[in-house]
């Protein structure tokens, strides 16, 4: 019996030395792919931050280039100027709009609508307003093609003395 249980405490020794061995080596491999997946990670860091730069550096471009769009779209007098032909309430806008960044173009159509429009009121007298009031469409017309066009285009009613009355606008 002693040398069973001299024969079990050998095996069972070796087992647990067997076990410790392959603790170690499962440890050490372990550690192998606890550095690797560390150098893996350092990389993908450094691709995501060398990404993320770029990123951050085709943001800035777009994000210029729009700014300059912007600033290119409300410096255009044109703007203004159709905008002043868009009823009572668009005109408003406009004088805020020019009134901003002054145009030479969108202060033109500008006095010019509102000479129009004040001449507008005048369509209130029976008959003649009426006719008065047609003039006036078709002077509208004429001023809105003009502005398309980016050109300084008097009306053919009054718009020489719009540009007087109304220059400080």
């Amino acid at each position: 019996m002693a040398d069973d249980n001299k024969n079990l405490r050998d095996e069972l020794n070796d087992m647990l030395g067997d076990a410790k061995e392959e603790a170690k080596k499962a440890s050490s491999k372990a550690s192998e792919m606890a550095k690797d997946a560390k150098e893996k990670a350092k990389e993908f860091a450094g691709e995501a931050k060398e990404k993320a730069s770029e990123f951050t550096e085709d943001a800035k471009k777009v994000a210029d280039d729009f700014t300059k769009d912007a600033q290119e779209v409300l410096s255009d007098g044109k703007n203004v100027a159709i905008i002043a032909h868009l009823t009572l309430i668009g005109w408003v806008i406009a004088l805020v709009m020019n009134s901003n960044n002054k145009t030479e173009l969108g202060s033109f159509y500008i006095r010019q609508m509102l000479g129009l429009m004040l001449l507008s009121l005048l369509a209130a007298i029976p008959v003649i307003g009426w006719i008065l009031w047609i003039v006036v469409l078709v002077a509208w017309v004429m001023s809105l093609v003009g502005a398309l066009g980016g050109k300084q285009k008097t009306t053919f009613l009054l718009g020489e003395q719009f540009q007087d009355w109304f220059n400080s606008l």
